[in-house]
């Protein structure tokens, strides 16, 4: 029923290879997870729907790959999205030091000044933990994103992140109404959404 559908966003997942950016996006869209998944080739892509607030965004989310030998992709990929996931694995410090480049990469190629950005630390369901929760948030509130930790494996967080990113950038009507034809929005003004699956592990900054 597209006729029901608000606007279409373009969301990107990135960060470093093997920190789970496909397992978060399969989880969120199939509610699946897949212990063997094997390392993107370029881009993957996805659809789904997400209710939130009473509007309904259609989500085409673009799953791309962490290494360096495809970064040829990257200007086409980034152009036009209006939110961003940044994952890095808990239990690998490398992937947590590496965001700065990714975030560099992201001011140097995103076409959108407004566009929302999401920190998930994933993998939260291993006992080898090398990066703390409130490094995580730290992070996350000196360069104004979201935060969450999750696990794609457990479903931990997964749906509350890409909820809270889809909310805040509806939210930023600047980002996704010239998209679309007319505003009809029932957008409600409190900033912290009601902790729909939440349980805690948003922060907004």
């Amino acid at each position: 029923m597209d006729e029901d559908v608000l606007t279409t966003l373009k969301l990107l997942i990135i960060g470093e290879s093997g920190v789970g950016k496909s397992s978060l996006l399969l989880r969120f869209t199939d509610d699946t997870f897949d212990p063997e998944q094997t390392a993107t080739i370029g881009v993957d892509f996805k659809v789904k729907t997400l209710a939130i607030d009473g509007n309904t965004a259609k989500l085409a989310i673009w799953d791309t790959a962490g290494q360096e030998r495809f970064r040829t992709l990257t200007p086409s990929y980034y152009r036009g999205a209006q939110g961003v996931i940044l994952v890095y694995d808990v239990t690998k410090r490398d992937t947590f030091t590496k965001l700065e480049n990714w975030l560099n990469e992201l001011e140097t190629y995103t076409t959108r000044n407004e566009i929302v950005k999401m920190l998930v630390g994933n993998k939260i369901d291993k006992d080898d933990r090398e990066v703390d929760r409130n490094e995580g948030l730290k992070f996350a509130r000196k360069h104004s994103m979201l935060f969450i930790e999750a696990s794609a494996k457990t479903k931990d967080g997964v749906q509350c992140a890409f909820e809270e990113l889809v909310e805040k950038i509806l939210q930023t009507p600047g980002l996704w109404e010239s998209e679309s034809q007319g505003p009809r929005v029932r957008l409600g003004e409190q900033e912290q959404g009601g902790g729909r699956a939440c349980g805690g592990y948003c922060s907004i900054p």
